[in-house]
């Protein structure tokens, strides 16, 4: 892999610019990656000390000495590039690598995190695509057609690596355009909660990213991208919706079944790849009178286009991650907004989660080779290893509100910054949550402007009773108070746990998936597999919600499925699944691990813990680099093949 600089944009540049844009680099990132470029022993010995940053430990330069001493070295570097034509160059040298990751982190990453530490730093983009042990039989492999359900951040990636790997396939949408959920979803304020450096494949390491979180329209900018710079609108069945999958045992197929613009349509593949996401169809409440409304009324994943509520009346049912992200863009041009709400969250306060980022960094990244690929690694391992400390449950801990110092630790802050921004006691109160902080989905929130500042003014009025009817002109709340209003938007979440809903999907013997769920929810091994239902991966299947980013969950998973359709074409076999004995195995292990997380606390309302169930059906308690460990070769002595 060779980079250089984008255009002549570098050429030009002036010293001062250079070392202006430097200026605005992450110092540990100009580290490693200087390390990595030239090998200059004197980055090694920069002292050190630990900082606090959104109450994870990160570690960062001493002093401002140390600072630029880094900052000066990256200058160098760069002026020194440009004088030399900008020309391509290569990351420098493999066994150099590590050294260089550990510089950044300002630490020694362990052994068992190394596989997935140099995939996620994104220097070889195609790092999760499939590499033929074996050259196949041409005419077993031309035979072999995949079917692939969905265009989101999953079913894009699992067209082009089936691509790549040379497997025949077809790929279907329901929507007119790709994206999932960033299709879907455009209500206005819309916006990722994950760092958006990490949101994106390995191969979009470089496209451009003006935030640090992106809203909605970037996010949809980025699928796009993929669609048209991998060439896959041709390919894509839109506007056709599967609405069966079935198992023909003695063909070794699956019949699936589509309702598209021509009517219904049947097909069979060899194999299916489920990418219709987790979040991805509206949970809408049953409440009397739904039907008597005379205004406007829809979910919020069903936005219309061009809808105009300036100085309307406006009703936000939810307070979700949704309706918190919502309520306060509809505050600034709404006549009034009220909000109903059944149970508060916890606000995670972050500077700048609205912001774009300095245009100085966005050069860098257009500039500085590989600093898009420093950055990500910067944002994924340490985003990932430290959260996921907040979840587990300390049993020595002894606290009624928290389940570890560093649960409590994220709850006095999330408690400091409400009380920051409200002054009346019966707001906080109807604020604050009963559970444990991430027991439930926090929500990240802007420090300067969000859901609090909305309720402190005037256009915004908090229902916390209820709502016992809705009539022709608004809402009737618990308490009788009749709210009028002019538009109603059900900001009330998906059918997260319903996995694969509405699709009927029979596997061998006619056995119907939802009826394996339906005791105890939605579970599959390596949370892409069931027994009975050969050659069906799920790409954000059971307990695949968290522990790593959803675009490296997804790569893995779509890996972990072409290594099986390669065994299944190397060996001319026709059908792999998962054993019974490995499935009950995973899954113990499963329920055993979320027990001892934060959102196993039954005071929570949540998909990430289901009562009747007595388990999460949703929520995956392994950290990355166990995920990495689990999922990048398959065991093939857990999977059945005949």
């Amino acid at each position: 892999m060779m980079k250089a600089a984008l255009g002549t944009e570098l050429l030009h540049a002036s010293d001062a610019e250079i070392e202006d844009a430097i200026a605005h680099a992450d110092p540990m990132v100009l580290r490693g990656l200087i390390y990595q470029l030239t090998g200059d022993p004197e980055l090694e010995s920069i002292a050190l000390k630990k900082v606090t940053v959104w109450l994870m430990e990160s570690t960062g330069p001493a002093g401002e000495a140390e600072t630029a001493l880094i900052r000066r070295k990256a200058a160098a570097f760069l002026k020194a590039y440009r004088d030399d034509g900008a020309r391509p160059i290569p990351p420098g040298p493999a066994e150099r690598l590590r050294r260089s990751i550990d510089l950044m982190f300002g630490e020694t990453i362990p052994d068992e995190s190394q596989g997935w530490i140099h995939e996620e730093i994104a220097l070889d983009p195609w790092a999760r695509s499939l590499r033929w042990s074996a050259p196949p039989d041409p005419e077993r492999l031309a035979a072999f057609s995949v079917t692939v359900i969905g265009t989101g951040v999953g079913g894009l990636n699992a067209a082009i690596q089936l691509r790549r790997a040379g497997i025949p396939f077809t790929i279907v949408e329901k929507n007119d355009g790709v994206g999932g959920t960033w299709y879907e979803n455009r209500y206005p304020g819309a916006r990722v909660d994950s760092p958006s450096r990490v949101y994106s494949h390995l191969f979009g390491v470089d496209f451009p990213c003006p935030y640090n979180y992106a809203p909605q329209e970037r996010n949809q900018a980025y699928f796009d991208w993929v669609a048209d710079e991998f060439d896959l609108r041709g390919v894509i069945a839109f506007g056709t919706e599967v609405t069966s999958l079935s198992w023909d045992d003695a063909a070794a197929m699956w019949e699936i079944r589509a309702r598209g613009r021509d009517g219904e349509s049947v097909w069979h593949s060899n194999a299916v790849i489920t990418g219709v996401g987790f979040l991805s169809r509206p949970n809408l409440p049953e409440i009397p009178g739904m039907d008597m409304f005379e205004g406007p009324a829809w979910h919020t994943a069903r936005w219309p286009e061009g809808m105009d509520l300036t100085g309307r009346k406006v009703a936000v049912i939810g307070t979700g991650c949704t309706g918190y992200q919502l309520v306060p863009e509809l505050a600034r041009v709404a006549g009034h907004v009220t909000v109903f709400q059944r149970t508060p969250q916890w606000l995670m306060p972050l500077p700048g989660y609205l912001a774009r980022v300095p245009d100085q960094l966005l050069w860098l990244d257009r500039n500085l080779p590989y600093h898009t690929n420093f950055m990500r690694l910067r944002n994924q391992y340490r985003s990932g290893a430290d959260l996921a400390k907040m979840f587990d449950i300390d049993p020595d801990f002894d606290d009624p509100h928290s389940c570890s110092a560093s649960n409590k630790a994220l709850r006095d802050r999330s408690l400091a910054f409400l009380h920051s921004k409200l002054d009346d006691p019966d707001l906080i109160a109807s604020m604050t949550p009963d559970h444990p902080v991430w027991s439930a989905r926090a929500v990240l929130v802007d420090q300067d402007y969000c859901i609090l500042d909305a309720l402190d003014g005037d256009s915004v009025t908090l229902v916390t009773h209820g709502i016992e009817r809705i009539d022709a002109t608004g809402l009737v709340a618990g308490d009788g108070t009749h709210h009028d209003v002019d538009a109603i938007v059900y900001a009330t979440g998906f059918k997260a746990n319903d996995f694969l809903y509405p699709m009927t999907i029979s596997g061998r013997g006619g056995t119907a998936l939802h009826d394996l769920w339906a005791a105890d929810g939605a579970r599959a091994y390596l949370g892409c597999m069931v027994p009975g239902f050969p050659n069906l991966w799920m790409l954000y299947g059971p307990n695949t919600n968290g522990g790593l980013q959803v675009p490296a969950f997804h790569e893995l998973t779509t890996l972990y499925a072409l290594q099986c359709i390669e065994r299944l074409i190397l060996d001319g076999a026709s059908a792999i699944e998962a054993g019974q004995e490995p499935f009950l195995r995973y899954n113990r292990l499963v329920d055993d691990r979320n027990a001892e997380k934060v959102w196993s606390d039954p005071r929570a309302q949540s998909y990430y813990w289901v009562a009747k169930y007595g388990r999460s059906p949703a929520q995956n308690p392994f950290c990355g680099t166990e995920i990495w460990n689990l999922m990048r070769h398959p065991d093939f002595a857990d999977l059945e093949m005949r």
